[in-house]
């Protein structure tokens, strides 16, 4: 244990077993001064630091681990999509389930008010299709209605929508979207930068409304043990007043998580030149809030066919997918975020669009060389080896979520076969390669609950109990420390926090079970988080923690 003489510590805890990274083992306690781990150790060691104002905590044997941090999600829709109509499998496994939520909500509405849904898959639904517009419209006549996909690449909307935002039959697809028409008529599906279009006609969040959202989020995630997240297109809702709203929380005191901010940077709705006019850059901020990196979208959704491959889906359309931007506008785009000295945290999921990224990146590295601006691609779920060695060469990282094999895994199989859906993700992979590959939920894509996302880690099943290529298994240590020690290096900060060791802030999570001897099953179906405490104060507590 480190020298602490003269130091008495204000919080301590106790009668553990705390995982403080997976090169520092696990310790009985831990001392807390200030908002930083001061010492670990056994329960007499680091009790010595005891003082007549230190604060006790007693984990009765319970399993702490450092907060874990979510790498890449969408906090403010989270808080904004708590309220929306809950389309998962879980919620409406039936189109009819579905339609009759929207039927019951515009009884309970006034007519001409949104509504809106979240979370449907369709390959999931037992009709095995998207909804139709027609049968939003029998539902829902006199509402609006937008029902989001769970990838969020793809909505369906009914004529009431379209007929608030002008859009018909003749209206012009903008490039990289899609507004499907089947036999000369609007089905309703729109897709990729078409949904702006659309979306254009809902009234924008308010500044208080996106500062509610946060704080509803946040308090969420805490009771999962998360203290840290990636919002992954900030301005993508309401633009530039989501900074203006993002540093209004936090001085309230309603920003119950840290948070890295990634700025959107696409054409027509990007923030980065306001931000970049207002010194917010890469690495601005401290430890609750931080400008991280500038966001662009190369693709869609590979469950939602809009993932740009190389080669087609399985079907009888021959689509690869969206291309959203061309070569030299992406090189364009990323040369000058990159030369004010932005990271960059691009949206690119199918080969194609990882293979444009990766030579955007190549590009803007040899023109302005940096040997650690670690740019990343989100999500790079169908990346090929010798895409993963140019990444090696050139310090480009995956940022992947774990739980798409879960949540979307046989999906991926019914749209591109086995061949290539099997190995996606390749989370082993990544880290014999050196990568440090973090993870996340991409939430409100997937539900935030962090244990389905290890379960994933550690058994490669999907939902259904299909394996995913079992070479790319990791080890609950390695599951933690892509939760933990990754998330923090994703983001820069690896020296700020990611681990219980002396100087780093003490972010913590206790919870029901020790993962360390529980099985994949166990930790997915029975272990709850009990306790959060974030820079040393505890900022959740289950009723029977208290």
């Amino acid at each position: 244990m480190a020298e602490s003489s003269q130091i008495q510590a204000d919080t301590i805890l106790y009668n553990g077993v705390i995982w403080r990274g997976l090169d520092d083992g696990t310790t009985e306690a831990l001392a807390i001064w200030g908002n930083k781990v001061l010492a670990a150790g056994s329960n007499d060691e680091v009790l010595s630091l005891k003082g007549e104002r230190t604060k006790l905590i007693d984990l009765q044997g319970q399993f702490a681990t450092p907060g874990l941090n979510d790498a890449h999600l969408h906090l403010i829709s989270i808080g904004l999509t708590l309220n929306w109509i809950d389309a998962t499998p879980a919620a409406a496994p039936t189109l009819d389930s579905l339609l009759q939520a929207i039927k019951e909500q515009a009884a309970q509405t006034p007519p001409g008010t949104w509504i809106r849904a979240r979370g449907y898959d369709q390959t999931k639904l037992d009709v095995g299709r998207h909804p139709h517009k027609s049968e939003l419209d029998a539902v829902a006549p006199e509402h609006p209605v937008m029902v989001t996909r769970a990838c969020g690449h793809v909505s369906i909307f009914n004529t009431a929508a379209f007929n608030l935002a002008g859009i018909d039959e003749a209206t012009t697809v903008p490039e990289g979207g899609l507004l499907e028409q089947k036999n000369g008529v609007l089905t309703g599906m729109v897709a990729e930068t078409a949904q702006g279009l659309v979306r254009a006609a809902i009234p924008k969040a308010t500044t208080e409304e996106m500062i509610d959202a946060i704080d509803a989020a946040g308090n969420m995630l805490l009771s999962y043990g998360i203290t840290s997240v990636m919002d992954a297109a900030v301005g993508m809702l309401s633009g530039f007043d989501e900074i203006r709203a993002y540093n209004l929380a936090k001085l309230r005191g309603k920003l119950p998580v840290r948070a890295w901010l990634v700025l959107l940077g696409d054409p027509g709705v990007s923030i980065v030149p306001q931000c970049h006019e207002a010194g917010l850059v890469s690495g601005v901020g401290d430890d609750m809030l931080t400008i991280g990196a500038v966001k662009l979208f190369l693709d869609g959704s590979a469950g939602g066919r809009t993932a740009w491959m190389t080669k087609p889906y399985l079907g009888d359309d021959n689509t690869t997918g969206v291309q959203i931007l061309s070569d030299a506008e992406l090189e364009a785009l990323v040369l000058d975020a990159h030369g004010k000295g932005y990271q960059l945290a691009c949206h690119a999921i199918g080969d194609a669009a990882i293979e444009q990224l990766i030579t955007a990146y190549e590009k803007a590295l040899a023109a302005m060389p940096d040997a650690d601006r670690r740019h990343r691609i989100e999500h790079c779920g169908f990346s090929t080896d010798a895409q993963h060695q140019r990444m090696v060469k050139a310090g480009i990282y995956p940022c992947p979520q774990q739980v798409f094999i879960y949540d979307f895994g046989d999906a991926y199989i019914k749209v591109l076969g086995e061949e290539r859906a099997i190995p996606s993700y390749p989370l082993k992979t990544w880290k014999e390669l050196g990568f440090k590959p973090a993870t996340g939920s991409d939430s409100p894509v997937c539900h935030p609950n962090p244990f389905p996302n290890i379960y994933s880690m550690l058994t490669r099943k999907t939902g259904k109990g299909t394996v995913m290529d079992a070479r790319e298994q990791v080890t609950i240590e390695e599951a933690l420390q892509v939760y933990t020690e990754y998330g923090a290096f994703s983001q820069k900060l690896e020296n700020v926090k990611g681990k219980l060791v002396p100087g780093q802030v003490a972010d913590i999570a206790v919870f029901s079970r020790n993962m360390l001897t529980a099985t994949p099953e166990e930790i997915l179906n029975d272990t709850q988080c009990n306790l959060t405490i974030r820079g040393g104060e505890v900022v959740f507590a289950r009723e029977a923690q208290q």
